[in-house]
């Protein structure tokens, strides 16, 4: 067996882990929304699940139409404790970011955003500091030939690099840089920590690629087996040191793994604590979601009504144990693994707790 073993010490706390999820789940506060603002982009990243161009079929959604979702929540939720953030798409294709981020603002919202960094200079970034922007995530996925290979622009690892810089430079913003870890990128991981750290990077986090929309095409996305296992030795070691916060993403299970290479134990909030509201109206969990697990669309329900009452595939996961997950042991604590990683007859594209135990 590869990876490491689940010792009874920590099968113990994921059961106790497990219960208090079963205690979130029931009473489904909400915590963050998405906004999927706009489907336009700039780049053209192999791995885009949603084949963004830099103009759509689908037209950005109205500002007054999602603040009216935002309004409509106002009365049922802790403003302060509910963190809107804008994606895409990109995001700063909009003009208008900052006019939402100052409503939201008013009221009590914090609110961040998920960009390439493609556009942020300095007079954009100063304006959104105006608007009230709280955080930021940027795209970083390795030096320039790598990055310029993975998102198909030519400035997309300078203009990201000085985003990151800019971001840096002002002592009480929050952001993190987020990896997509491919074959391509792999080898040079620990040369990229230490570009990362020389930036002034804090907080980084690290996805692995699913085979879906136009990442299906380039199979050197994917990991190997030995490579995802190598690659979380890595995160474990990096953590140790303690010289950047590093963590992998909310992808799924990860057996003898668990809380080492994240803060706490794997747990997927999506339609639990986490919704968004994409750019057609369309209500879900996180916006990487397969269309059949939408749950409802603003220009005709009750985005309330729909967080309260829709969700139960999400929240009530007992249709997830099927296929690999039929008779595996580790079910009562992935509990199928994350919403994204189901295609859209519910089928699990990736068990990363299978990849690391064969």
């Amino acid at each position: 067996m590869t990876g490491k073993e689940i010792g009874p010490v920590k099968r113990l706390k994921l059961g106790l882990f497990a219960k208090i999820q079963d205690k979130r789940i029931e009473e489904h506060r909400l915590r963050q929304l998405f906004w999927e603002c706009t489907l336009r982009c700039n780049a053209a990243c192999l791995h885009c699940g949603s084949d963004c161009r830099i103009s759509s079929e689908v037209r950005d959604m109205p500002a007054s139409d999602f603040l009216k979702v935002i309004d409509s929540l106002t009365p049922h939720v802790d403003p302060h404790t509910t963190f809107v953030i804008f994606t895409g798409g990109e995001p700063l294709m909009r003009r208008d970011l900052e006019h939402v981020g100052k409503e939201l603002y008013r009221r009590e919202f914090p609110w961040g955003m998920v960009t390439n960094g493609i556009l942020l200079d300095r007079r954009r970034f100063d304006s959104l500091l105006g608007g009230g922007i709280h955080t930021a995530t940027v795209s970083l996925d390795g030096f320039k030939e790598d990055h310029t290979w993975m998102r198909g622009h030519p400035k997309a690892f300078d203009n990201a690099s000085a985003a990151i810089k800019m971001m840096a430079s002002e002592p009480d913003f929050i952001f993190d840089v987020v990896t997509c870890v491919n074959q391509r990128n792999f080898p040079r991981l620990g040369e990229f920590k230490e570009y990362l750290i020389s930036l002034g990077v804090r907080s980084w986090r690290i996805f692995t690629i699913f085979p879906v929309g136009r990442a299906r095409q380039y199979p050197e996305l994917q990991l190997s087996n030995a490579q995802f296992t190598d690659l979380m030795d890595f995160i474990v070691k990096t953590r140790k040191e303690g010289r950047i916060d590093l963590s992998f993403a909310c992808e799924g299970f990860l057996g003898g793994y668990e809380n080492e290479v994240r803060d706490s134990y794997y747990h997927c909030d999506a339609g639990v604590s986490v919704a968004s509201v994409l750019a057609d109206g369309s209500i879900s969990a996180c916006p990487s979601i397969r269309s059949k697990f939408y749950q409802g669309n603003i220009y005709r329900d009750d985005f309330w009504t729909i967080w309260n009452n829709g969700f139960q595939m999400y929240r009530d996961r007992s249709w997830a144990e099927q296929g690999i997950c039929s008779d595996c042991r580790m079910s009562r604590y992935c509990r199928g693994n994350g919403m994204h990683l189901h295609d859209e007859e519910g089928k699990l594209l990736v068990c990363h707790y299978n990849r690391l135990t064969r």
